[in-house]
């Protein structure tokens, strides 16, 4: 068998240490589902804005019901869902630190122990202030440094908001490793063992496994079970209702509680900001202050806070 196109740019990378570019143009993905039909009892918006229930008997007999998880949507390639704007709301008031969306999210991507995608830190924001719990993704910039220093084009923008790493264009030279100021990916150093389920449903993107040796991954806001209409793992498993997902062209985010809210109200009446937003990054992560908080702080409670 030949050398293929990736052990080949590695090559070069190893042996002269320079950028290399990528002379292959984008491959074309799949057209995904032109929209997602909402399911029996579930919030959805009307033409005029408003946030409406839609009662079970309307949809049982036309509107199927959401698959069961594992999701399996089709990838969009490197595309993405046209009309979207996929967006992510964390409240830090509702967070108790249980590391369930890491748990989730590391059971829907088949994470090697080593590492956490969405890792649950403990924060201060100075001596005399009260620790809280800080979930901490991708935050998915709409001015991301990271795509900007790839060589090869590995590391790319959809237009539906997310940042997405292609695995079979990595060539391990690290530069968006050290180009992100929030230090969300990792890097597989070692010969992954993909277990069968992750080798059986292939490659793509878009879920990210099965893993390959000497490429980056990180959080992918699980862009395949968006493109189907269901949250993302670590939304769907935050058994506190802290992480709220949704489309920023709607103006509406819901959460695993059922709880939909207009997005631009919530981050208006809840003072929601985005984490180092001075960076001019533009995160597509917005937090709510950790006021009120319904749960124990970090120091109040015998927990460890998940491990970077």
């Amino acid at each position: 068998m030949g050398m293929s196109r990736r052990d080949f740019l590695q090559g070069i990378m190893l042996a002269a240490g320079a950028a290399a570019t990528d002379p292959l143009h984008p491959v074309a993905g799949q057209e995904p589902p032109a929209s997602h039909p909402n399911a029996p009892g579930t919030p959805a918006l009307t033409a005029d804005g408003r946030v409406v229930m839609v009662p079970g008997s309307q949809g049982a007999t036309s509107k199927p019901e959401m698959p069961a998880m594992p999701p399996m949507g089709e990838p969009t390639g490197r595309k993405g869902v046209p009309g979207r704007r996929w967006i992510m709301v964390i409240d830090l008031a509702r967070c108790d630190g249980c590391a369930k969306c890491t748990e989730a999210c590391g059971k829907m991507h088949f994470i090697p122990p080593d590492r956490a995608w969405i890792p649950v830190l403990a924060m201060r924001d100075a001596s005399l202030a009260s620790p809280y719990w800080f979930p901490r993704p991708c935050f998915h910039c709409d001015i991301p440094p990271c795509t900007k220093v790839c060589p090869v084009d590995a590391t790319y923008k959809t237009q539906d908001g997310t940042v997405l790493v292609d695995r079979n264009r990595c060539i391990g030279c690290r530069f968006c490793m050290a180009a992100c100021p929030y230090g969300v990916r990792c890097f597989n150093w070692a010969r992954p063992a993909n277990p069968p389920p992750s080798v059986e449903r292939g490659y793509s993107p878009e879920w990210g496994y099965p893993r390959q040796l000497g490429t980056v991954e990180k959080c992918d806001f699980c862009p395949d079970m968006a493109a189907a209409g269901r949250l993302p793992a670590c939304s769907a498993g935050c058994p506190m209702g802290a992480i709220y997902f949704g489309d920023q062209n709607e103006d509406a985010v819901t959460n695993s509680f059922n709880e939909t809210a207009r997005l631009s109200k919530l981050l208006r009446d809840k003072s929601g900001y985005r984490y180092l937003e001075e960076l001019g990054t533009a995160p597509r992560t917005y937090y709510l202050p950790p006021v009120n908080r319904q749960y124990p702080a970090p120091d109040q409670v015998k927990k460890e806070p998940q491990a970077i």
